[in-house]
């Protein structure tokens, strides 16, 4: 198993990450799934005006309309021929499981994340280290329809944070839009092993 999409993107700087975050970000040198499961203490859509759009971006698997407290989650990394990274993160909100897939690559050294079912939103997101913990931000989006890639407006900027706190991985994952502000977040802690074999 080579190196995983975050260290070929951080380079020397991998290494400037805590101990304890290294292991999730680094991969299994056997290529294993990454299995996690936590609870969001907040998870989903802070702004009702956006129902009607986040309905169909649950069908793709990207966002949910939905919003709650204490969701149970469950997220599973796979590692893939290619070098991608796969993942499916499943919340566990009260009506209903809400699904989002993603996969993560490399394109021209910079980390570029494929959202939904088919990969339709390719995000380009620049990586920071800061106190042993990451940051990741959106920069640029494009959308895929069919076979072409058309570059669209930022119309909502993506942040994550990564953090290791009283012994647990904590992830905070905002979308803000500049006239409506934060108008969708995920939030919690989780536990993360590989699967066994």
């Amino acid at each position: 198993m080579g190196q995983s999409v975050y260290q070929r993107v951080l380079g020397s700087d991998f290494e400037k990450l805590s101990p304890q975050l290294r292991p999730y970000f680094t991969g299994d040198s056997a290529g294993r799934p990454g299995l996690g499961s936590g609870v969001f203490t907040v998870a989903g859509l802070r702004r009702r005006i956006l129902a009607p759009v986040m309905r169909y971006l649950a069908f793709q698997r990207i966002l949910f309309p939905e919003f709650a407290r204490a969701v149970p989650f469950d997220v599973v990394n796979t590692p893939r021929p290619d070098g991608s990274l796969r993942a499916l993160r499943t919340f566990h909100l009260p009506e209903r499981d809400r699904p989002l897939e993603d996969t993560m690559r490399v394109v021209d050294g910079r980390l570029h994340d494929f959202m939904g079912r088919r990969g339709g939103l390719e995000v380009r997101m620049a990586l920071e280290i800061i106190d042993g913990n990451l940051r990741m931000s959106s920069v640029r989006q494009w959308l895929h329809l069919g076979t072409l890639r058309v570059r669209i407006p930022q119309l909502a900027t993506v942040s994550v944070a990564e953090s290791w706190v009283d012994d647990h991985q904590h992830v905070d994952v905002r979308l803000r839009s500049p006239v409506i502000g934060e108008w969708f977040r995920y939030a919690g802690s989780f536990s993360y092993r590989y699967e066994e074999r």
